[in-house]
């Protein structure tokens, strides 16, 4: 598939979420009233008045007002509410969105707390897509980089923390999260939302919080070779690559710091394992998920070599 065509999709694919989003504002607002400026039916116009028609006298001869040939009504049948609404077209779902209605019950509104009310909040979150542990009821890592992810994808303040707006959105966002793939194995980056997508056959699986490059230079000590500087600019390349090289256990010391379980697709950049995922982009130019979330990819062969990466947004 083409750059291009992948562009056509996005343009495509974004307006669902953004419509869907503007509605659950309304129920995260508990907003209430009328309806201003609502315009009023028109005014009947003025009844026509035609002045009579008088005789006109012409000698002794009189000329009578003429006078419209007389037919028989016409009577039409009656035009009924049904008749006059056409149906409006059944409403098409694109092919990488999977709706999976609203939640049975309120999300509790749990903080970062744990307990048997955050069991709720993680199995929700699941359903929507948003990979984490599991329900253990611990408020961890993995949950709360799942909430991150779910702030984002939704364009709310991303905290990381289950607040009345998160919990109502939650409640009533009735899609799995998607990228903008709709065909093929991709892991999708997604640098505007700072989201990373799992797709398999065109459908995203999980979503994930990560961070990508800061955009800023940087000028630091090459960690592997002493005396020798790092310097360049902290940039995530957008494009289409390759996974061509991974490093399958624990900590590896890069150039310019320590990296979990690497899947490179760029040269020197991977997408990894970090202690320090925020909820902005702060890397030298590799994509971080937390630790706990890559082991899940290695674990279940989400990203195996030779995997598409597209990187885009910025």
């Amino acid at each position: 598939m083409t750059q291009l065509s992948r562009n056509v999709r996005r343009a495509r694919l974004v307006a669902a979420p953004a419509a869907l989003v503007a509605g659950l504002a309304l129920v995260a607002a508990s907003c209430t009233g009328g309806v201003e400026g609502t315009a009023s039916a028109d005014e009947p116009a003025a009844p026509v008045t035609t002045p009579p028609v008088t005789p006109t006298t012409v000698g002794a001869t009189t000329t009578p007002p003429a006078t419209a040939p007389t037919t028989a009504p016409v009577t039409a049948a009656p035009v009924t509410a049904a008749a006059a609404v056409e149906p409006l077209p059944p409403m098409t779902v694109p092919s990488n969105v999977e709706v999976v209605g609203a939640f049975g019950e309120p999300v509790p509104v749990v903080g970062t707390r744990s307990g048997e009310a955050t069991k709720v909040v993680q199995m929700r979150l699941l359903q929507l897509g948003f990979w984490n542990n599991g329900p253990d009821g611990q408020y961890g890592l993995s949950t709360k980089q799942a909430v991150m992810a779910f702030q984002k994808y939704l364009g709310l303040p991303a905290t990381g923390a289950v607040d009345e707006v998160t919990a109502a959105f939650m409640t009533n966002f009735d899609q799995r999260a998607h990228g903008l793939t709709d065909t093929g194995d991709i892991i999708e980056v997604d640098k505007t939302r700072q989201l990373l997508f799992i797709v398999k056959g065109g459908k995203t699986l999980w979503t994930l919080n990560t961070s990508t490059g800061n955009g800023l230079p940087y000028e630091e000590p090459d960690k592997n070779t002493p005396g020798e500087i790092q310097t360049g600019v902290s940039l995530t390349p957008d494009g289409l690559w390759r996974v061509n090289r991974e490093r399958p256990e624990g900590w590896w010391e890069g150039d310019l710091g320590e990296i979990y379980r690497p899947k490179y697709f760029r040269g020197g950049v991977a997408v990894h394992g970090s202690n320090s995922i925020p909820n902005y982009p702060a890397s030298h130019g590799c994509v971080r998920v937390s630790v706990p979330a890559m082991d899940f990819i290695w674990e279940q062969d989400l990203m195996p070599m030779k995997t598409t990466v597209w990187v885009h947004g910025g």
